[in-house]
């Protein structure tokens, strides 16, 4: 079947490039409709620059009332008119600190005078200029500011875009928090479902296993088999507690460890060597034996299909800074680095066959349940991987 992780990665690049598209395409417009509003304010200044020079050469001919009416007319853009030597000769549209409205545009106050002059000189590391030739050697020059409308305009696209980012966020986490809570719904009705339905056959085949040494069959042959009737019931209860919290017992976690271990040892090829090695002292954790026995067997079936039938597998526990410490090694094909926490994803598998939903659980069970983590710890391509699992040690120690 198709790797269930790839398909949903690949929809994810293509819904990334889409929306990278759209905001790339919306930037470009709002950056066409910036640069149209400053040139048509730039062709206004041009016209107010017009008209005080035509103002300067004015005759008894010249219409002064519509020149003034331009230059008058001026009420969103901050304007400043300096000559040569940077004398100010007129401002408008500036929120000055004091009042200035009892003397002519060419007298300031001191705190006025400060003011347009450290405005001044902002306007001069800009390109916002228009130099009035109004006879040789007498030169004005006109330096105005972008107007409040198209500040904002340039604002704008940002501030939007920084909405919508927070609602697609805010409909993703919706979206995804309704979809993995009918997920676990489905998953948890279809586990009791399924554990309801294995419950006769497994209780009719405890019945037949106890009669079958009436029938001559080999007790050897018989504790085999009851030990694996056994491990069914247990995983049918597994199925039948999904969605439900769990007990959590202090327990041994290398005892834990050793009894899954030893069930695998003669469960998996013959040309695999499992080996385990327990540490010297106790290691209590309070423990979900049922669920953590799961973890372990998942870990140990993966080493066995990643080395296909022929390598070694060893488990170490051991403590290490408060922690109860589970190593699983083997020397099968290994991971690449950029896998490392991909390998966790539901979905992802290497395999023809199968769900990717093992490491995905087994995360949940040592995360969620126990409070713990499960992570690659070192793995190459070709020479083997290590998964370790950290549990918080426990100060309860079971009375045996």
């Amino acid at each position: 079947m198709p790797n269930l992780y790839d398909i949903r990665r690949r929809g994810t690049v293509v819904f990334l490039i889409a929306t990278v598209a759209v905001v790339a395409a919306f930037l470009w417009v709002s950056d066409r409709l910036v640069n149209d509003l400053a040139e048509q304010e730039r062709a206004r200044m041009q016209i107010w620059a017009d008209a005080t020079r035509e103002i300067a050469s004015a005759d008894s001919s010249t219409n002064l009332d519509f020149l003034l009416s331009i230059i008058k007319g001026n009420h969103t853009i901050p304007v400043i008119l300096v000559d040569d030597a940077d004398n100010i000769l007129d401002h408008l549209n500036f929120d000055l600190p004091e009042s200035n409205d009892t003397l002519p545009p060419w007298e300031l106050t001191e705190a006025n005078e400060r003011f347009l002059r450290h405005r001044l000189e902002s306007l001069k590391k800009s390109e916002n200029v228009i130099h009035i030739i109004i006879a040789p050697g007498a030169d004005q020059h006109l330096y105005y500011e972008d107007s409040l409308l198209l500040r904002r305009l340039s604002y704008y696209p940002y501030v939007q875009l920084t909405v919508m980012a927070v609602f697609v966020f805010t409909v993703y986490y919706a979206v995804s928090a309704t979809k993995r809570a009918e997920q676990n719904k489905v998953w948890v009705g279809l586990s009791k479902e399924t554990a309801h339905q294995l419950g006769t056959p497994i209780s009719s085949l405890m019945a037949w296993v106890e009669i079958l040494p009436t029938f001559g069959v080999d007790r050897e042959v018989v504790d085999e088999m009851n030990k694996d009737v056994n491990r069914l019931s247990v995983i049918a209860s597994r199925f039948s507690k999904i969605g439900s919290p769990p007990a959590m017992i202090p327990e041994n976690v290398s005892l834990t460890v050793e009894r899954s271990a030893d069930y695998m040892r003669s469960r998996i090829s013959a040309g695999v060597k499992l080996t385990m090695t327990p540490g010297p002292e106790p290691l209590t954790v309070e423990l979900s034996t049922p669920l953590l026995e799961w973890v372990i067997e998942n870990l140990i079936k993966n080493a066995v299909d990643a080395m296909e039938g022929r390598g070694a597998i060893s488990i170490n526990t051991f403590a290490e800074a408060g922690n109860a410490v589970i190593e699983v090694s083997d020397t099968g094909k290994g991971i690449v680095r950029k896998d490392f926490k991909t390998v966790f994803n539901p979905g992802y598998t290497t395999k023809k066959r199968g769900w990717g939903l093992g490491l995905t659980l087994a995360k949940r069970i040592v995360d969620e349940y126990h409070h713990g983590r499960i992570f690659v710890k070192d793995s190459e391509p070709g020479r083997g991987t290590t998964f370790r699992i950290q549990l918080p040690l426990s100060n309860t120690v079971r009375a045996d």
